[in-house]
């Protein structure tokens, strides 16, 4: 499920046609067309059109076209998921569903998008990807990340999180002077919990957006704070913020260069018939070999490298 190359998802309202054509032509690896918390209830059914238009006459080249359900405690979510999949299903590439809170949740979008998808005679079936924004879905999230094969990645949604175990947050993804009282990184134990349980199952992971786009820098270091943490990717709500992301979540020159000079190593080393290899003087491990697996796999995902 990691093999998506899925680093900057730029999200925009349902109910805003030009923010939806200017994403469509962004360099963003994804687009995320929003039908919940960016849509007022008022304009949420008309507001599937325009996801429906979007997917149907507009060219969005590579990226993957994703849309965002309402939550399914809301009377919108099932006619979300109908009318949008029935008229332009073959189009979607993933429905992002909001407030997962428990294997249920997946079971039950994963069942509809069956029936739609049979009904209509889709071939290709529709991914998910869940957001873990409350309590429970923190709690539940090994039964959440192991629910479904459609599932294919976990987001971090910092804003509902805060609100929902009550921990006071200004501005969604920017530190504030909270921060400061805390000995240490607040938001740690729910970011890493969520890298885990995507690893564990093969998903990826995908951290929250920063709400301040006049904040270059502080978003910036967010972006570095969650590559080194492990993930995959971030929500962008903004196109300045595309560039920033795409850069940040792939190797490093240096760090690149390191695993394929370890690969190098590894492979002269098993085709001398040697168990063991060393690099600048130190030995390197099992470990060290799957870390520069992976760093050229991401690389080659990004383009950095050809395949093969």
């Amino acid at each position: 499920m990691t093999d998506r190359l899925e680093r900057s998802i730029l999200i925009v309202p349902a109910s805003n046609w030009s923010m939806i054509q200017k994403a469509a032509a962004a360099n963003a690896d994804a687009v995320c067309i929003d039908l919940e918390d960016a849509v007022a209830p008022a304009e949420k059914e008309a507001a599937r059109g325009n996801v429906v238009r979007a997917f149907k006459e507009l060219d969005f080249g590579r990226k993957l076209r994703q849309f965002r359900m309402n939550g399914l405690d809301t009377s919108f979510a099932y006619r979300d998921l109908i009318e949008v999949v029935e008229e332009a299903g073959d189009r979607v590439d993933l429905v992002v569903v909001p407030k997962v809170s428990a294997a249920s949740d997946v079971h039950f979008v994963a069942t509809l998008l069956t029936q739609i998808e049979a009904a209509m005679g889709l071939a290709r079936p529709i991914a998910i990807e869940a957001l873990i924004e409350t309590a429970l879905g923190a709690v539940d999230i090994r039964a959440i990340a192991s629910s479904s094969p459609r599932l294919e990645a976990l987001i971090y949604g910092a804003g509902d999180y805060a609100a929902s175990v009550w921990m006071p947050m200004a501005s969604i993804g920017e530190p504030d002077e909270h921060d400061t009282l805390y000995p240490g990184h607040r938001w740690h134990h729910i970011m890493h919990t969520i890298v885990t349980a995507a690893r564990a199952f093969d998903k990826r992971a995908i951290d929250s957006p920063f709400a301040g786009i006049r904040d270059p820098e502080g978003f910036a270091k967010a972006c570095r704070i969650a590559r080194a943490m492990g993930f995959d990717g971030k929500w962008c709500i903004h196109p300045a913020q595309i560039d920033t992301v795409n850069a940040t979540f792939v190797p490093p020159e240096k760090e690149l260069a390191w695993a394929i000079r370890v690969l190098d190593a590894w492979h002269e080393a098993s085709r001398q018939g040697h168990g063991a290899i060393s690099l600048d003087g130190r030995m390197v491990d099992v470990a060290s070999i799957r870390m520069a697996q992976t760093i050229v796999s991401r690389a080659k995902l990004a383009g950095l490298l050809p395949e093969g």
